[in-house]
């Protein structure tokens, strides 16, 4: 049997990027993808074409519920970085599969050989970098960070940051401890500021 007629798709995709977090992309194959959809191979391609094309599918879905949407909130920018690495440590923390980030994950997973996804990957993390250059530009111009501030370099090193503290979650897992770190490391970027983020 093919898929049911009233086959609803967001919920096709919040299971498929419940899935691909778990277990991650490569694990990943259209059967496991199909009988955790319960639905055929052929109904999946159907549906999504292939792997590749549900997972760039997924990426919206899972961007909107990253800790990452803070940076786009009101307010001071070094408060908003600082906000949000807050709720890294406390999101990565809670969960109990330490399951990190699935846009790290895939990254750590990709191949460079990989002209497809590992592509979409790079333009991906580009365009993060950009925006985190472009929220820290802003900082400057409101008197944040100096003039002299180099935020091409900055931005490349909040984004390491980032980066590495949604890799140590899944190890580390009390929550003050990722805090710690993090704390320790914006504050020598000169990027630490706790008006609005909650104390552990």
């Amino acid at each position: 049997m093919g898929r049911p007629a009233k086959f609803d798709r967001s919920e096709a995709l919040q299971e498929a990027m419940e899935a691909i977090w778990e277990e991650g992309l490569e694990r990943s194959s259209v059967k496991r993808l199909s009988e955790r959809l319960g639905m055929t191979r052929s109904s999946f391609y159907n549906a999504f074409g292939s792997r590749d094309e549900l997972f760039r599918e997924v990426l919206p879905a899972y961007r909107a519920i990253s800790p990452d949407a803070l940076l786009n909130a009101e307010g001071p920018v070094l408060a908003r970085i600082t906000a949000m690495f807050r709720e890294v440590c406390r999101v990565r923390a809670a969960d109990p599969d330490a399951k990190g980030c699935m846009i790290v994950n895939a990254l750590c997973e990709l191949p460079a050989a990989d002209q497809g996804l590992s592509q979409d990957m790079t333009i991906l993390f580009d365009k993060s970098v950009r925006d985190i250059e472009a929220l820290l530009a802003q900082a400057v111009r409101d008197g944040e960070l100096s003039q002299y501030t180099d935020v091409r370099g900055l931005a490349l090193a909040v984004k390491n940051l980032l980066l590495g503290l949604n890799v140590m979650s899944k190890t580390v897992r009390e929550e003050s401890e990722l805090w710690l770190a993090a704390k320790i490391s914006l504050s020598a970027l000169g990027l630490y500021d706790d008006r609005g983020v909650a104390k552990a």
